[in-house]
Parts: structure tokens; C-alpha cells; sequence
């Protein structure tokens, strides 16, 4: 006879994006093959979607943002997944697209602003998707990387630290969701161009196709390899209101 588990029969739905080759802040090289390596696997274990985007301006997230969550139904699995460039500005966390302008030009006093009309609030899409009233969330974030250089800096050499300087994101939370962050709130992550993966994506790809195995739990052997591989410099932080147990990612039956 078979086992039941709680997920059994659940839509499992991913949206997975990937943002490094951006125009007027420092392109970043694990981000494109971070999507792709997630949206492959979660193809592989049996996803009913998992749509990959990768670099994409605002306005064309939007739109894919859109899409998404008027695809979920209710007691959906909902997986939302974004590897990239990161700012926290006034204790909310936005997400940047390709085409996000340089900040350094916006007035010190309307950043806030600057943000909202050129970046995304990633609380507002987390709140969208649980509004859908979904099974649960997993929201993963990859994104606490170093942003505040300018390509053009790069390329002369100008790097001033005083000027260009990011905090990491801080910690997010919503009744019925997951979220996992690649670092711990306020850390920021060494975006490795030398390495195919980030870390926090290793771990993740190793873990994820376990059969049966909470989520909780998953996080949990991810954040202790991202510990141990990094000698304990990167945290990975996760915060956890969830209304179930046992939701598998990768569920199998006897």
C-alpha cells in the first residue's frame, strides 16, 4: 500500500530567476547558472512548473511576476527563487533587475523612492503570493552580494569602500511561508566568479532531491554545508512560519 504524505497530490509551482549581466552595477557570473541548475532539477523531481528567467529588466519581471502568481491555486506548493544583485533601504529589501539605474545618481533624501520605482520589493511579492493562499511559500533570496560598483568603476580601478557600500538584506517574515536567506540578515555573500555555483546553490542542489525530506530539515543541512565549506564566514539564516509539517520537495511513495 502506498504511504501518504501531506504534500501527496499538491501542485508543486517554481519561479526561478537568475539576474548577473546588469547594465550599471557590477555584473555578477553565479546567478544565470544558478537558475538554470534549479530549474533543471526541479523539472527532474517533478515540479509542475518551474519557470527560469534570466536576466531580466523591471519591467519584464513584472510581467513575469504577474503571471506567476495568477497561475497559483489554492493548496499550491509555491517555490519563488531569485539569485542577483540585493539592497536593503529602510528595513525593506529590494531586488534589482538588469536594467536598474546607478543609485549613486538619485538625491540622498528620495532613495526610498529611487528604489520603488527602479528596484522591487521582495515583501511585496512574498505578500502577493500568500495572498493566493497557497499551501505554503519557500521563498529563497541568493542575492546578499556586494552591488554598490559601477561597471565603469571597475574598469578604472576606482573603488572607493566609503561611497560603495551595502549592508546585506534584512530578515523577512510571513504567516504560511519559508524564507531562506543565502546569509545571515545584515552579512553579506563573497560572490565567487571562479566557482560555477554560489555555495549557498551547492548545498541546495545537493539536497533538495532527498526523498520525503521536510523542507525545514533540507534548510537545515544546507545551512550546516554552507557553515562548514566557508569556515563558518557564511550563515545562512532561514525564518520559518509555516502552517504545516512535512513539506517535501521531492516526494516519493513506497
Amino acid at each position: 500500500m502506498a504511504a501518504k504524505f501531506t504534500s501527496e497530490s499538491r501542485r508543486r509551482l517554481a519561479l526561478v530567476i537568475g539576474i548577473g549581466d546588469y547594465e550599471n552595477v557590477r555584473k555578477l557570473q553565479n546567478p544565470q547558472n544558478d537558475a538554470k541548475a534549479l530549474s533543471s532539477l526541479l523539472q527532474c523531481i517533478r515540479f509542475t512548473t518551474a519557470d527560469q528567467h534570466l536576466d531580466q529588466t523591471r519591467n519584464q519581471l513584472q510581467h513575469v511576476l504577474v503571471d506567476f502568481e495568477d497561475s497559483i491555486q489554492s493548496n499550491d506548493i509555491v517555490l519563488f527563487y531569485f539569485a542577483g544583485h540585493g539592497i536593503q533601504w529602510e528595513d525593506q529589501n529590494y531586488l534589482l533587475p538588469k536594467d536598474f539605474p546607478d543609485m549613486d545618481a538619485a538625491d540622498e533624501k528620495k532613495k526610498a523612492e529611487f528604489l520603488k520605482k527602479n528596484a522591487i520589493n521582495a515583501q511585496d511579492i512574498l505578500n502577493t503570493l500568500s495572498d493566493r493562499k497557497p499551501y505554503v511559500v519557500i521563498f529563497l533570496l541568493d542575492c546578499c552580494r556586494q552591488y554598490f560598483l559601477r561597471n565603469t568603476d571597475l574598469n578604472r580601478g576606482d573603488l572607493n569602500e566609503n561611497k560603495y557600500q551595502s549592508v546585506g538584506l534584512t530578515a523577512m517574515h510571513k504567516a504560511g511561508s519559508l524564507v531562506a536567506f543565502a546569509c545571515a540578515p545584515g552579512a553579506l555573500v563573497d560572490d565567487k566568479p571562479e566557482e560555477k555555483n554560489s555555495l549557498f546553490m551547492k548545498h541546495l542542489l545537493k539536497h533538495l532531491p532527498t526523498p520525503n525530506e521536510d523542507i525545514v530539515n533540507t534548510l537545515q543541512y544546507v545551512i550546516n554545508g554552507v557553515m562548514t565549506d566557508s569556515d563558518s564566514k557564511q550563515i545562512p539564516f532561514i525564518s520559518v512560519q509555516l502552517r504545516h509539517n512535512n513539506i517535501y520537495m521531492c516526494e516519493q511513495t513506497d
